[in-house]
């Protein structure tokens, strides 16, 4: 039987343990990219006997990913009921409907295809609020041809079709914010779960600015995942869409802080 003395002992020894101060330490990454691949020299030893867990603490950036880019950009339209085509080529930003329709009738205004007279234009695209769709109006002669793979009917909800003249609300909502959710990565992290399927994702998100405004995300609770490694060469973090696809911020600098500590 165990003796008085041993289990003032092993009490002892537990407490001591209990109280001993944990390693914890800041990692921060930071560049102009949502793949950062950081290298550590010398490397960053754990103790192999301890566990060991990462957060993320703080995120910062710009609001500066497209929801216009190369692969939505197109506007084919005819003004004379499809004897000739004129192709405009959105650049790459981010966009309301409204800026859409800014540029597409600066554009036409500038191939004079515009009612000089009436001060009116031969298209124009507009939300409705209601019905979550974009509403697009044809005139007399004018085609608006949809049909290209990159064209903006991906953005506006419409069908892949040549619209005529007239009144055309937009079968499906519009799909102007084709990001719904920032997912940061690391692959010194154990997986963690995101719709059934593992990966490992140790923060997810959406900023709370609008396009063109910084980004500063600061977790109000610390969410704590295992790592995996005792010894740290290197890290690659990642900021990707909902998909898994790697945001493009357009050179804009990119800077996350993590804190890693001994359970």
């Amino acid at each position: 039987m165990e003796s008085t003395l041993e289990k003032i002992a092993a009490t002892m020894e537990k407490v001591e343990r209990n109280t001993e101060p944990r390693s914890s330490f800041y990692i921060l990454v930071s560049e102009k990219s949502t793949k950062i691949r950081t290298r550590y020299n010398p490397l960053i030893e754990l103790d192999a006997r301890k566990k060991y867990e990462m957060a993320l603490v703080n995120l910062e950036t710009y609001y500066s990913f497209p929801n216009i880019s190369a692969t939505n950009n197109n506007f084919r339209y005819s003004p004379d009921e499809g004897d000739t085509w004129v192709v405009v080529n959105i650049p790459e930003g981010c966009y309301e409907i409204a800026d859409i329709n800014g540029y597409l009738q600066r554009a036409m205004k500038d191939n004079e295809h515009y009612d000089v007279v009436n001060q009116e234009y031969r298209i124009s695209i507009e939300p409705n609020s209601n019905t979550l769709k974009s509403v697009l109006t044809v005139a007399r002669d004018y085609r608006v041809d949809f049909t290209p793979i990159n064209s903006i009917r991906s953005v506006l909800g419409f069908k892949r079709w040549v619209y005529n003249e007239g009144y055309h609300e937009s079968e499906d909502i519009v799909n102007i914010m084709n990001v719904s959710s920032l997912r940061v990565t690391s692959d010194i992290i154990g997986a963690s779960y995101t719709n059934g399927t593992t990966g490992n994702v140790i923060y997810s998100f959406f900023p709370n600015v609008g396009p063109g405004y910084k980004i500063i995300e600061v977790p109000t609770n610390l969410i704590y995942l295992p790592v995996t490694l005792d010894r740290i060469s290197s890290m690659e973090t990642r900021l990707t869409d909902q998909n898994g696809n790697l945001l493009n911020l357009r050179g804009e600098e990119l800077s996350i802080r993590f804190h890693l500590r001994e359970v």
